[in-house]
């Protein structure tokens, strides 16, 4: 009977070294030799006592539970001096790389996106994206009164037209040249299509610093802003690009009325305008007015009376001919253009009918609408005895009568009609 591990003869067999792979604890698997027990001074194979440490340099496989020994890697070898030479070129290198590309990146920012040229472009794609708020906050772009002065315009003009929805903005908008003046002042020409048609601006721009040390900084050396100038002829209200406008909204409050105004705004340039007036009484046909320019572009809304104007007056006239003169049973109907004279006794109460009613026709003055002296024809019915024999006849015969009449607009819109 065996008495314990070992041969027969009681004794242990000599155990044979074996070899595993272990993981130090600076994570590197290496190769160990596997010590047994026994060599160890432990009692039996694979056991441990609980409160025994272990030797130094021994750990236990946690996945074959056996003991082994580690030992760490050998240190690397210190970097020579040409190794530390090359990464040290190879750094200095990548940043030099780094510098050329950043400069590289400036230059190319400066010379397109923050030039002269990109400055101007960009407030030009404000104006095609039909963004007023953009396009006024560029430097520059506001007018100085000193500008308007010296154009004779009032210091203070209106910034009605300065809005998206009136805005009929230049499209394909191109920088097609750059002229450097001796005084900074750079000019730069601008090509685009308007309305259909091309046309170019010029604009004048400064540098005035840089942004963060690098990014040049522009600003517009005189306002692009331009001046409409619109005239109003024989009314004071007109509509551009859907934007209905009182030229009197910026009068003094004691100014005398016109029968044609006018008034002044700022605007947008390049841009387009359409001016016209479209009423039941009073009409203008539409005007396309380009302004491609600062300064001042003059444009004139010339309203004219409709044809329901010209027929609401003929209206007033025939209904006035027919209810104030035809019932005035005399030979001269007071205040009436008509009339006839008789030498005989008058035996009847005379009849008036008008025949043929004066055409109105409408023609503009400096303060009103005119209709000249126009042709008409009254007839008259009377009996008359004659003074001399004493017959009695009746006198049935047309009066040929002209007359004329102006008429101006209430501020309720009627007509007022004051016949001459």
């Amino acid at each position: 009977m065996s008495t314990g591990p070992g041969d027969e003869s009681g004794q242990e067999p000599p155990v044979v070294p074996t070899t595993l792979p272990a993981t130090s604890p600076f994570g590197i698997t290496v190769p160990v030799q596997v010590i047994p027990d026994r060599e160890l001074g432990i009692g039996h194979h694979g056991a441990h006592s609980a409160d025994e440490p272990l030797p130094p340099g021994v750990t236990i496989d946690t996945d074959t539970g056996a003991t082994v020994m580690w030992a760490p890697p050998e240190p690397k070898p210190p970097a020579t001096p040409a190794t530390l030479l090359r990464v040290a070129a190879i750094w200095g290198g990548l940043a030099l790389l780094l510098v050329l590309a950043m400069a590289a990146g400036i230059g190319a920012l400066n010379r397109d996106l923050y030039s002269a040229s990109g400055f101007v472009q960009q407030y030009m794609n404000a104006l095609s994206r039909s963004d007023a708020e953009a396009a006024l906050s560029f430097p520059g772009v506001q007018p100085q009164a000193t500008e308007l002065a010296a154009a004779g315009l009032p210091t203070k003009l209106p910034r009605t037209l300065l809005r998206d929805s009136v805005m009929r903005a230049p499209q394909d908008a191109t920088v097609t040249g750059v002229d450097k003046g001796e005084d900074g002042v750079q000019q730069v020409t601008v090509e685009y299509t308007l309305n259909g048609t091309k046309a170019e601006s010029v604009f004048e721009v400064e540098r005035t610093g840089t942004n963060f040390g690098v990014f040049d900084e522009w600003r517009f050396a005189s306002s692009p802003l331009a001046v409409l100038s619109v005239t109003v002829l024989h009314d004071a209200e007109f509509t551009v690009n859907g934007l209905t406008l009182d030229t009197r909204a910026h009068h003094a409050p004691d100014a005398e009325p016109t029968f044609s105004n006018s008034a002044s705004y700022l605007a947008f340039s390049p841009s387009n305008y359409e001016l016209s007036k479209e009423t039941r009484l009073l009409a203008a046909a539409p005007v396309a007015v380009p302004v491609t320019a600062s300064g001042v572009t003059e444009a004139t809304v010339d309203v004219q009376p409709t044809e329901e104007f010209v027929h609401d007056v003929q209206a007033d006239l025939n209904g006035w001919l027919d209810e104030t003169c035809t019932t005035q049973a005399v030979l001269m109907p007071t205040s009436c253009p008509f009339g006839v004279s008789i030498d005989d006794r008058v035996t009847s109460a005379p009849v008036w009918t008008i025949t043929e009613y004066p055409v109105v026709t409408l023609t503009a003055t400096d303060s009103n609408f005119e209709m000249p002296q126009t042709p008409g024809v009254a007839h008259v019915q009377v009996e008359v005895q004659s003074l001399f024999d004493g017959d009695v006849s009746t006198l049935d015969q047309d009066e040929p009568f002209s007359m004329g009449l102006t008429v101006t607009l209430s501020p309720s819109g009627q007509p007022q009609i004051v016949l001459h």
